[in-house]
Formats: C-alpha cells, structure tokens, sequence
C-alpha cells in the first residue's frame, strides 16, 4: 500500500533510546528497533537529506512493515528518517550556502520550519504473509546501506522472539561477542553473530527456525545452544589461534560433542599442522583433525614450472605405464603421500598420466 506521511506525523514522539531502538510516528514506528545496527549515515549525507526537503525534491520511497498491530517497522529508509528527526529536534545544523551561517532548526523562519514539517515523504506499506514479505523486501533491497539477509528476516518475523534474541546477538560487547566473539566472524549489530547462532541449531534452516518461534517470548534456547558450541570449541581445542574465527563451528559440534577425545594429541596436531606449508587452510586443520578428510586443508599442490621440469627429466613419460604423453595429458604426484611425511617439493615429484594417477588414488 502506498501513502504519504508528512515530516511533522514521521517526528511525533521521536525518541533514540541508544541500545534499546529509536522511534517515531506517534511511538508506532521502529525506525531502529533494538539493538538493530546503528546509524551510520555521515555528516555530508544527512545534511543532503535535509538539502532535498528544503528544496521540495522528492527523497525516495521509503518501506515500512505492517506487523499488524497498528505498528510499524522500517524496511528501507532508516538513514533518511533518521536524519530528519535528527535535524528536526536540532542535532545538527544545515550550514546555509550564501551566509555561510549554520542553521539550526530552530534559527530556520516560522514559513521554513512550516515547509519542512509539511514535506511529504512517500511510504510503502509492505503487508502480506511472511514469505511474501521477506520475497518482497530482498527485491526492493537493493540501494543505499543495504541490509543483510539476517536484518530482512529480523523484520519479516519481528516479534518478542527476534527482540529477545537480539538482546544476547545483536550488541557490541553484549553477551554473545564477550562468550565467543574470538570463534564467530562478522558483526553483532550487521547480525552476523545472531544468523550464525541460528544456523547452527537448525542446520541451515533459518526460516523455517525463525518463522517457527516468531511469536515465544524468549530466545533462550538458542543461546543455550550457542554457549554449548562455544563452551566445546574451548574445551576441545584450549589454545586459541586467530583462524579458529573463521570456522563453522556448529556442524563440527553437532558431529562431535560426544566423542571421547584427547585433548592434548589435537593439540599435538594442530600445532604440527600449523607449521606445514603444505597446508594453504588453517581453519581446515580442526575439522582434519576431527575427521581425517584431507579435503579441508587445500593442500599446496606441485606448480606448473616444477611439473614442467620433472616431466622433461621423466622424458615425457609416464613414471608409471612409461608411455610418452602431452604434457596437458599429465598430473603431478606425490611419490610419498602427505600423509606419510610426504613434502610437496620436486624431489618428491612423479608425473604420471591421468589413468595411472587416478587408479593410483583409488587404491
């Protein structure tokens, strides 16, 4: 549904509370609920907001969501709301072009305040069920500060479960970056803590977690879940290392937590493991050591100028079969394998054809 909301309606009952959200429109619109992320518009781009309603230039439309309680929460168009209030309840000044003069809301001439408080902003009123809304919302973010898949589903499914959730997730210093700010990439207030959080006890289904508990009062299960992840990672793995924030704890978690496990020799491991240059992935190295599979650790594989070299020392022959091949037709190979001490370099290099090097590595 379209409408027009005027600047004197969108600034009634403004209030920034900080950490817990800013309203508006009477106290019926969250322009930022809690612990939403924070206003990031600079000074150069608000004053051009204030710029454009002075000038009666049309701001773009703006996307409220209808939760249907006669409350509403902002899709798209925070900065700007934000920034009109701001300048409205005198934040901030609009510095005037020909005296050079800052001016202040309240410096402004009655006939001047009167137009900006009238200045119709254009709102889309988004409604639907949660799928449409959320289908809807992905297709019109696309300017300006985009918001994350997370803040979309967080406005989709907005209701006592996603405000108590973003109580343990979604703050700078609160509970979820003090536990395990050093084993989760992203940012609290962007909600990369909370998607992660959610993903790892649903394995991936995020919706349908989200849609499911929309209307529970707490979040508290999810965070049960995420300080048991957090709390094994710290008892399984006791020496942090930078790359352990750019694991995805939660499936190795859910494999795992109820293996018996010596500690000590993962350790032993891992420290060895860190030190191979073979090994082009850090982070791979805890799932390895979890389970075997050489796959996580990318290892370093022969370059084309080595291979090159043993493939003329070899005569153009497989080492395998003998036979004469193209060079395009060869694959390097490590005569001792890396799981046996095995070092990528040219001493420890074969050149064999692709069928021998593929029943070599399946036997």
């Amino acid at each position: 549904m379209l409408t027009h909301v005027t600047v004197r309606e969108l600034v009634d009952g403004y209030r920034d509370d900080g950490a817990g959200g800013v309203q508006g429109y009477g106290g019926k619109l969250d322009i930022r609920p809690a612990f939403q992320r924070e206003f990031v518009y600079g000074d150069k781009e608000r004053v051009a907001v204030i710029d454009t309603i002075i000038k009666g230039y049309p701001l773009n439309v703006m996307y409220w969501s209808d939760r249907g309680d006669d409350t509403y929460e902002i899709i798209d168009g925070q900065q700007r709301t934000i920034s009109v209030a701001q300048y409205v309840s005198g934040e901030f000044s609009f510095p005037d072009l020909f005296t050079h003069h800052d001016m202040f809301f309240d410096n402004l001439s009655e006939a001047q305040q009167q137009k900006i408080m009238d200045y119709d902003l254009t709102v889309y009123i988004c409604t639907g069920d949660d799928k449409e809304r959320l289908d809807w919302f992905r297709t019109i973010n696309i300017a300006g500060k985009a918001l994350t898949n997370q803040e979309l589903r967080n406005a989709v499914y907005s209701g006592p479960w996603v405000s108590d959730a973003k109580r343990w997730f979604s703050r700078n210093g609160g509970p979820a970056q003090r536990l395990g700010g050093k084993y989760v990439k992203g940012d609290p207030i962007r909600q990369d803590y909370l998607e992660t959080a959610i993903r790892w006890i649903c394995d991936g289904n995020i919706d349908e977690y989200m849609a499911a508990r929309q209307k529970e009062p707490d979040a508290k299960e999810l965070w049960n879940h995420f300080e048991q992840v957090i709390k094994w990672v710290k008892a399984t793995f006791h020496r942090y290392r930078d790359s352990m924030k750019r694991v995805d704890w939660g499936p190795l978690y859910d494999e795992h937590k109820d293996d018996v496990l010596d500690v000590d020799d993962l350790e032993n491991e891992v420290s060895v493991l860190m030190k191979d240059h073979d090994v082009q992935r850090r982070p791979g190295i805890y799932r390895y050591v979890l389970t075997g599979d050489e796959r996580h650790l990318n290892l370093r594989s022969f370059d084309q100028n080595l291979k090159q070299s043993v493939y003329e020392k070899q005569n153009r022959k497989c080492a395998k079969c003998d036979r004469p091949f193209e060079f395009a037709y060869m694959e390097g190979d490590h005569i001792t394998p890396w799981v046996e001490g095995g070092k990528t370099v040219e001493d420890n290099c074969q050149m064999l054809c692709r069928d021998c090097n593929r029943r070599k590595g399946a036997n």
